[in-house]
């Protein structure tokens, strides 16, 4: 197969995707693979191959295809190529759940400068990143990498970059509880789909609204939540989006609970953890424990919820997920409390303190704790943040957590 056939295969290969007829695009693609002599021809096809497995959810197959493609940009010998495979391999990896891969490969495709690709792909990168700093809960570096996006996006004028970094923000805000930055980005988001988003995947639209329907329930407001989830599982359903039908059923069982309708909510967190398992999501599958853990709380039934926090935690320590530990001793410490077990009790107790230090989860200025309830928050330049009426009643010339880490200790 010839440069000119290999082309147009691809784009036969992406209309057949572009109309949903998605088994159909992989087969043609698949043949490309096979019988293309042309190694820019296959690059490309790989990348094809790579996306559409990335969105169906199948991803130990999107990182196989990431594998050959960086041996593909090696027999290019054009660091562009290697540029753009490196981002790849670490998406797939970030999909995996394998953050400190991700961020290994993230650092790789940031010192390839120099290089035209990598100017329009550091944006992406960035994000990438800063997905795997927030899976790992390091919060001030993850909003480091989201800033540094974005404005790579406002550089380039990318409002598709900026939709995904909006998302990304509003899962940030969201799990440290400043619930009103966790629905204004995703609000941003779907101002950017209605304004610029004529001809984007309708993947953009389903993204923002499952990210409003989280921030929506956060907030109590349970009917907005449930309209903007429908249409984000209307859309991946007609996509056949396996990873965001997974989250939309999460989001389902989360607006049933907080309901204290228990009764639908467990079928949609069993339905969700089938899916998540199926596609490999373990953080996701965090979540859907932790759900489930409250239900048999509310339940009163709290011998399984303490066998749905060992699976959970199991997970949780496997990932270096901090704040889904220190939300698991958390709950915890409520049961057995209600047991009346002293000794487990001061156990968790003594662990929650220590993922809150760990992942300096309180603010600089009052001391208190920051995700304990829902607080607006504010980062300086730095990247740390602070209660938002902290910074306004007291004023700063500079970060007080950044002039604490910079200060040596003396010799004695």
């Amino acid at each position: 197969m010839g440069q000119d056939q290999t082309k147009q295969q691809i784009e036969k290969g992406l209309h057949l995707y572009q109309s949903n007829q998605t088994e159909k695009a992989l087969r043609v693609w698949m043949r490309v693979l096979e019988k293309s002599a042309d190694p820019a021809g296959r690059f490309r096809v790989l990348g094809c191959l790579i996306t559409a497995h990335a969105e169906m959810g199948r991803y130990k197959d999107m990182l196989k295809f990431a594998v050959v493609q960086i041996d593909t940009a090696r027999e290019l010998e054009d660091p562009d190529y290697l540029t753009e495979s490196y981002l790849n391999l670490a998406r797939s990896n970030e999909k995996l759940c394998e953050f400190q891969k991700t961020i290994s490969y993230c650092k790789t495709c940031l010192n390839m400068q120099g290089t035209t690709v990598s100017l329009q792909l550091n944006g992406q990168v960035s994000l990438s990143m800063g997905n795997a700093f927030l899976g790992l809960s390091i919060f001030q570096k993850a909003l480091e990498c989201f800033e540094k996006a974005l404005r790579y996006a406002h550089n380039n004028d990318d409002k598709m970059l900026e939709c995904r970094v909006c998302c990304s923000l509003g899962n940030f805000y969201a799990q440290l509880k400043d619930y009103e930055k966790a629905l204004f980005f995703p609000c941003k988001a779907t101002e950017l789909v209605n304004d610029y988003g004529k001809g984007w995947s309708l993947k953009y639209r389903a993204m923002s609204q499952y990210h409003m329907a989280v921030a929506y329930r956060k907030l109590g407001r349970l009917a907005d939540a449930m309209d903007c989830c429908e249409e984000s599982m209307k859309i991946a359903l007609q996509h056949g989006d396996r990873p965001l039908q997974a989250l939309c059923l999460l989001c389902f069982a989360d607006i049933h609970r907080s309901r204290k309708d228990v009764q639908t909510a467990f079928p949609r967190y069993d339905s969700s953890m089938s899916i998540m398992t199926e596609i490999g999501n373990r953080l996701g599958l965090i979540q859907v424990l932790l759900g489930m853990t409250k239900c048999w709380m509310i339940r009163k039934e709290l011998d399984k919820a303490l066998e749905s926090i060992e699976k959970a935690q199991e997970l949780a320590e496997g990932l270096g997920n901090k704040l889904g530990l220190l939300k698991l001793h958390c709950l915890c410490e409520r049961i057995y409390r209600t047991k009346g077990q002293q000794q487990e009790l001061r156990d968790h107790v003594v662990k929650f303190h220590e993922c809150v230090e760990e992942m300096e989860l309180y603010c600089g200025m009052c001391g208190e704790s920051i995700g304990e309830k829902n607080n607006q928050l504010q980062a300086l330049p730095c990247s740390h943040f602070f209660h938002l009426k902290c910074l306004q009643t007291n004023g700063t010339r500079g970060c007080p957590n950044c002039r604490r880490l910079s200060v040596k200790p003396g010799y004695v």
